[in-house]
């Protein structure tokens, strides 16, 4: 029988199948990994993502699709993990704030919803990448609208989204080089599939299984986060304008009565100082992202109608290539004790490994949630380590490339003023964290702690959990494999070797102090024997080492 009206109990139905198919499904998407290393977990992200939307529906019943609608993306937001799991939040935003104010929705309004969806999502990514999640959804919207024209049965729509959303999957190494290069496909994408399926599923009653009857050839549906190194496709040379320079700006009566603020000349003069601009304003304060070569003239420009607030500034030139961060279980630790009064200042990072919260700690960060690539902490544990750290501005080290926008999104919702300092790495975020100086201002600090990250060199030893060809390495299951700034330029059969020719590529004549961190696997007589090969062959760098007691990385290095 045709649907052609959609409420908000039924659509309540629809999320709470669509989480709960992928989460059957989760432990297949994690297992879909181009990367050989235990890096990610999309479906994990995915699922612990879309749960939190899930239950927040759960107690939000009710016949007004618009509400049941808010009641997701709220939940959505606030338990987004993960770059998949933040832009899974965007989608829903963007799709539930178009029928907001609708008590049901017709065919073509569920359509446009998809659609509206995939433009907030896109809008919500500094640097979109096609071959991701997000082709996967913009294809399969745009097949939506298409439907729509020919019937008013939700169904039928419902059926083509997905149609054109497996479809896309299937076309995401054609789109992006890393994919191409091991024949795989976005496991983001992947994870959007199972919505939709869970989706239909209840649309049309049909029972879906609770786990996979079988896994599939990985040759056939093998997947890659979305999140691998894309900005390795960029050459530098072709970026023509080199600083990523995000910012708000908080509307002020006195300013606005000498200059009013008019969206289409804010952004038309902003048009005029570089390229992907985004403006989104409302009547409290307005976002601005912009790439340019003048990122002061853009502030200063800004500053006219109000007070900055949430500054970024990115050099990309510095940062065309992303770097491997670190796993573990997140879980938000207390660190110092919480003052009564406001502190000035309050830093946040992210660790895992007890050893480097405590190096951490000791040097300066007040709250350390343990946490990393395999389980991203969510935007609220990172919320709530803002209000716990009881300061009036506070610097955020995520540490990991995959927990950047959960701790950008969190920033947005927290009440605080919050700098978020886009550390990649454990080595990056303790070069950064050296760099505050309490007595300095909070823009001083956010410069030079950004100015740090540029300054030091990472390097991992880890394993590969499957064979594969990447990066030009034929690598082996079990092999051991040196990565230096996120790419594998190392590989072999012995821990310490490998280690040994890791150092040698990294170290270069700048190169002043090696610090190794040593992981849960590693002995100190095999971290002795790593300081006298510095040692021995590089007379002129110092070498210190810290045991970290990080699992999945032997070592990670830091060279300065």
């Amino acid at each position: 029988m045709p649907i052609t009206a959609l409420d908000g109990k039924r659509f309540a139905e629809m999320v709470i199948k669509g989480a709960n198919h992928l989460a059957a499904n989760a432990q297949m998407v994690d297992a879909l990994n181009v990367f050989p290393v235990p890096d990610g977990d999309t479906g994990t992200n995915m699922k612990l993502s879309i749960t939190s939307g899930a239950k927040e529906v759960q107690q939000n019943v009710q016949e007004h699709i618009g509400k049941v609608g808010a009641a997701l993306s709220k939940g959505l937001l606030m338990g987004a993990r993960g770059n998949s799991g933040v832009i899974l939040s965007q989608l829903f935003r963007g799709f539930t704030k178009s029928i907001e104010n609708k008590p049901v929705i017709s065919a073509s309004e569920f359509a446009l919803a998809f659609e509206a969806g995939v433009e907030t999502a896109y809008k919500a990514v500094m640097k979109p990448v096609e071959g991701t999640i997000l082709t996967v959804a913009k294809d399969a919207a745009k097949k939506g609208i298409q439907a729509c024209e020919k019937t008013d049965d939700i169904i039928i729509v419902m059926e083509e989204v997905l149609k054109e959303a497996k479809a896309a999957l299937k076309r995401t190494p054609e789109l992006l080089p890393v994919l191409r290069e091991v024949g795989v496909v976005d496991s983001g994408g992947q994870g959007l599939v199972f919505v939709y399926e869970g989706f239909l599923a209840e649309l049309t009653g049909e029972k879906l299984p609770d786990s996979p009857d079988t896994m599939p050839k990985m040759e056939e549906l093998i997947s890659a986060e979305h999140h691998k190194n894309v900005q390795s496709h960029i050459h530098t040379e072709d970026i023509v304008f080199g600083y990523c320079t995000e910012f708000m700006v908080k509307f002020e009566k006195d300013k606005a009565a000498k200059n009013p603020f008019k969206e289409d000349t804010f952004r038309q003069d902003l048009s005029n100082l570089g390229d992907s601009l985004l403006v989104v304003a409302d009547e409290e304060l307005v976002k601005v992202h912009v790439h340019t070569e003048e990122p002061g003239t853009a502030l200063s420009y800004g500053q006219r109608y109000g007070s900055l607030i949430h500054i970024k500034i990115e050099n990309m030139r510095q940062q065309h290539s992303n770097i491997v961060g670190e796993t573990q279980t997140p879980l938000v630790t207390e660190t110092k004790a919480i003052l009564k009064e406001k502190q000035e200042y309050g830093i946040v990072t992210v660790s895992m490994g007890s050893g480097l919260a405590e190096l951490f700690t000791s040097i300066g960060a007040h709250k350390v949630i343990e946490g990393g690539q395999t389980m991203n902490p969510s935007t609220e544990e990172i919320v709530q380590a803002i209000k716990e750290v009881n300061a009036k501005k506070i610097f955020i080290l995520p540490n990991n490339k995959n927990i950047i926008m959960a701790a950008e999104q969190a920033a947005e919702v927290s009440e605080e003023e919050v700098y978020i300092i886009p550390s990649k790495t454990v080595p990056q975020g303790l070069s950064a964290l050296l760099a505050f100086n309490p007595g300095s201002s909070a823009e001083a600090n956010q410069s030079a702690m950004i100015t740090a990250l540029k300054n030091v060199k990472s390097g991992q030893i880890t394993f590969a959990v499957r064979d594969t060809t990447i990066d030009g390495l034929e690598i082996e299951k079990g092999d051991f494999m040196g990565i230096a700034e996120g790419k594998i330029v190392v590989k072999g059969k012995e821990k310490i070797q490998t280690a040994q020719e890791l150092l040698s590529k990294m170290i270069d004549d700048d190169s002043e102090i090696v610090t190794i961190i040593q992981g849960e696997d590693v002995s100190e007589e095999e971290v002795q024997e790593m300081e006298q090969f510095v040692a021995e062959n590089f007379e002129n760098v110092e070498v210190e080492s810290h045991n970290g007691r990080q699992p999945l990385y032997s070592f990670i290095f830091s060279i300065e």
